[in-house]
């Protein structure tokens, strides 16, 4: 599916928005330079300044017909045309779609690339976003580095066995921790937000409040194909961020942008009977580089930089790694803005060996239950893997017969970081530790392979080179085998589709750890996703390992992965291996950006074991057990541990 008519008008016009900012006629009051200098601003001051520049047309070609070309790449595009159950909230024609934001009329460019935001955002697919620095949908830096934060987190709680929504009781700690500037706002305003912690919800914008997380995780969260865990994304969770514990807001309470500026909540506080309505203010957090004026504003976080577009890896100044890494992987950007763990829900058990980056291993008081809590499948490579052999090796010292892993909140890493962890845990006698894979056969990734093959690169130059790859016998391929020709066919949504052949990663000649063959313990999470989300998937198609869920809307099903890809290209990588290749000057290439923004793509399948036509990201796999939070277990990992052990190990 080709983007070629935007490609085309591409081509006509080529033109920096730095020119046109410079051009564009000031206005009586610089709007950005009243916000200048400022970390916490009000939404209306913060919509000022993004909406101070004026639509323009050469940059809405530019950037869908990048968008349009870096779809072709997009290896779900066809299911979207009708998404499989449960996943059918997440049906669009993107092409349908693509055509109307290029013939719809816009006031501002902010207001264009919101439209675009929302788009990609409902996609809910956290791999394929155009984004500044990620989170989900199409994210130019100009417009992304706004978030909204309010003082009153929501989470999903049991209380005498009946589910409710309330303000964090942990929102005054967790708050502070934001600092000075973001509460003193509020006091000085008079806004008693402290009050409000621990207060149960009756109403959200006068919905009832689960109505109003479903209408959050439909259009704002994004990320996850299942609507299920976009909910339980809507509330306060904790989770690992810059090696540390840390509490994200939650998507009701920290929207990425600046549109609103309160919610309403009707609540009724702790030690009272009486329901009271409140409209609590939003302030924005701005996170991007510092300006002056409406000018600096766009130089430094707007137009295109030197890392927004790829490159020719085959240029005399580029060393080759001695391998790259393949990432699957969603970011989130409410983590810019991560504050710590209040200090009372952390931990106090003493942490064990390996537990200084993404994973924090402990050995809970019943002195026979160890716990990995898996923050990402990223940080450091190879300290990763060192990690989990320090882990596992005190475990088994001290006498640990059962593991408890835990995937709160890990939005993926390192493909083969997953597939590491999951070979150490199930022993190597398992074989290949993966999924069967492919990437979408479009004829610019034939034109990429084929150009590759002639200029006799291999994996250290570029992604789609074979030796990346194994033969499913797991025999490594050379780099000289093109395995896009032929292509597969394959049909999906009535669609011709064609695939590359089928390949295995070649992960283990990364790994600097030694995989014992028999696992260390007898194999026995839910916002999980990318790598994360393969690797519970892989725990339970091939071990049945037991798999609980916390949280989410009651009498709603949730899986237990918010989507699986297989691999992830960033805008930069896609085009490295564009130009690399030697096919930029294609018709079919995709333009470079002139703004700084990022569209990432879900570039690789992975493969069901239970069926082999389907991606393992249409396949639903509900959790084994699912269990609420609890004013105990919300926000205290320690707590949800002991509690779940003694759930799952009795």
């Amino acid at each position: 599916m080709s983007g070629s008519w935007l490609h085309a008008i591409s081509l006509l016009t080529c033109v920096g928005y730095a020119s046109f900012a410079a051009a564009a006629a000031p206005p009586a009051a610089d709007p950005c330079a009243k916000i200048a200098g400022k970390s916490f601003i009000l939404p209306t001051d913060a919509l000022a300044c993004q909406k101070a520049f004026p639509f323009n047309e050469t940059l809405r070609q530019n950037v869908l017909s990048n968008i349009a070309g870096v779809f072709d790449f997009f290896t779900f595009e066809d299911y979207y045309l009708k998404s499989p159950p449960p996943f059918q909230e997440s049906t669009v024609d993107i092409r349908a779609t693509l055509a109307r934001l290029n013939r719809t009329r816009f006031a501002t460019d902010y207001d264009f690339n919101w439209a675009v935001y929302q788009f990609t955002t409902q996609l809910n697919d956290g791999h394929t976003h155009i984004f500044t620095f990620l989170l989900q949908g199409w994210f130019p830096n100009c417009y992304t580095n706004f978030q909204n934060i309010i003082p009153t987190p929501l989470v999903s709680l049991e209380e005498n066995g009946v589910q409710s929504i309330f303000v964090a009781p942990d929102a005054v700690e967790f708050s502070n921790l934001i600092g000075t500037e973001f509460t003193g706002f509020f006091d000085s305003i008079g806004f008693d937000w402290k009050r409000l912690a621990g207060a149960k919800v009756i109403q959200i914008e006068d919905q009832d409040p689960y109505d109003y997380a479903d209408f959050v995780a439909k259009t704002v969260s994004g990320n996850y194909l299942d609507h299920g865990v976009r909910v339980n994304s809507a509330f306060s969770s904790y989770r690992i961020s810059g090696n540390a514990f840390s509490q994200r807001i939650g998507d009701m309470a920290g929207p990425t942008g600046s549109v609103q500026t309160s919610l309403k909540l009707k609540l009724i506080p702790v030690n009272s009977t009486r329901a009271e309505t409140v409209s609590v203010p939003f302030l924005t957090n701005f996170l991007g580089s510092p300006f002056t004026d409406k000018a600096s504003f766009w130089a430094n976080n707007c137009a295109a930089t030197d890392s927004t577009n790829g490159i020719d890896f085959k240029g005399a100044s580029f060393s080759p790694p001695p391998r790259r890494l393949p990432r699957a992987d969603i970011i989130d950007k409410g983590e810019s803005s991560a504050v710590g763990l209040p200090h009372e829900f952390e931990p106090t058990l003493p942490p064990v060996n390996g537990s200084t980056g993404v994973i924090k291993s402990f050995i809970l008081p019943d002195s026979k239950t160890g716990v990995m809590f898996v923050g990402s499948f990223g940080g450091d490579f190879n300290g990763f893997q060192h990690d989990v052999v320090a882990a596992v090796t005190q475990f088994k010292a001290a006498g640990v017969t059962h593991l408890l892993i835990d995937l709160t909140d890990n939005g993926g890493g390192f493909v083969c970081l997953g597939q590491f962890l999951h070979q150490y845990l199930a022993g190597s006698k398992i074989g290949y530790p993966g999924f069967v894979s492919t990437t979408r056969g479009n004829p610019l990734a034939q034109k990429i392979v084929a150009g590759d093959i002639a200029f006799g690169l291999n994996g250290n130059f570029a992604f789609y080179t074979a030796d990346n790859w194994a033969f499913l016998n797991d025999t490594q391929m050379p780099a000289s085998f093109n395995y896009l020709s032929p292509v597969a066919p394959f049909v999906v949504n009535g669609r011709p589709d064609p695939t590359s052949q089928r390949f295995h990663d070649t992960c283990d000649l990364g790994f600097v750890e030694s995989v014992p063959e028999d696992p260390p313990f007898d194999l026995n999470n839910g916002q999980c996703a990318s790598t994360c989300a393969m690797f519970s998937t892989l725990m339970n198609e091939r071990h049945n390992t037991k798999i609980a869920i916390f949280g989410g809307r009651p009498g709603q099903s949730i899986e237990f992965k918010g989507m699986s890809g297989n691999q992830v290209l960033e805008w930069f990588d896609l085009d490295s291996e564009i130009k690399t290749g030697g096919v930029k000057d294609d018709p079919l290439a995709p333009p470079d950006l002139l703004v700084s923004a990022n569209m990432r793509v879900n570039w690789r399948t992975a493969w069901s074991f239970f069926d082999d036509q389907r991606p393992i990201a249409y396949v639903s796999e509900l959790p084994k057990f699912r269990f609420a939070y609890t004013k105990d277990t919300y926000n205290n990992p320690q707590n949800l541990w002991t509690f779940a052990a003694s759930k799952l190990f009795s």
